[in-house]
């Protein structure tokens, strides 16, 4: 593993189980890999001074990511219009998602496996006559859960 401390952010690949077309690897911002217990607060009879905290079921937030728009033979918008336009006529066919932090080397350094993921929202940004800007599609996930593996 690499000395440097702190990791860059700014490198990092991404995989879909399913998707080989490269070019819906490429994203410019990867952001929701976070998981959060809650807990219940259980007061006891006669000690009004403190509450115990009992913990609930993890809860994971939404994957985001974020690229410039793709051409139509995109796999992955395929998949996701597939998923979100068909109306639950047919099962959602959940997806592993593959985020690797890579080092100085192109090696990785901590990968994240997100399980069950499939696509929640698709969005295109503003198309404005006055900027030069390029077209940006936000793509939102839900997933099960996942699981990090720091590399040695």
């Amino acid at each position: 593993m690499s000395s440097a401390y702190p990791l860059p952010s700014f490198y990092f690949t991404l995989s879909f189980s399913g998707i080989t077309y490269n070019s819906d690897m490429s994203f410019q911002e990867a952001s929701g890999i976070d998981v959060s217990m809650e807990v219940d607060p259980v007061y006891s009879g006669g000690q009004n001074n403190f509450h115990y905290k009992l913990p609930k079921p993890t809860k994971y937030s939404n994957l985001v990511l974020k690229r410039g728009q793709m051409a139509a033979n995109s796999q992955l918008t395929a998949w996701c219009v597939k998923t979100m336009q068909n109306g639950l006529n047919s099962p959602i066919q959940p997806k592993t998602i593959t985020l690797k932090l890579l080092n100085e080397k192109k090696k990785p350094v901590i990968t994240w496996t997100i399980y069950g993921a499939y696509p929640i929202k698709w969005n295109v940004s503003d198309f404005k006559a006055q900027e030069n800007a390029l077209s940006v599609e936000t793509v939102e996930f839900a997933y099960q859960y996942f699981k990090q593996n720091v590399s040695s």
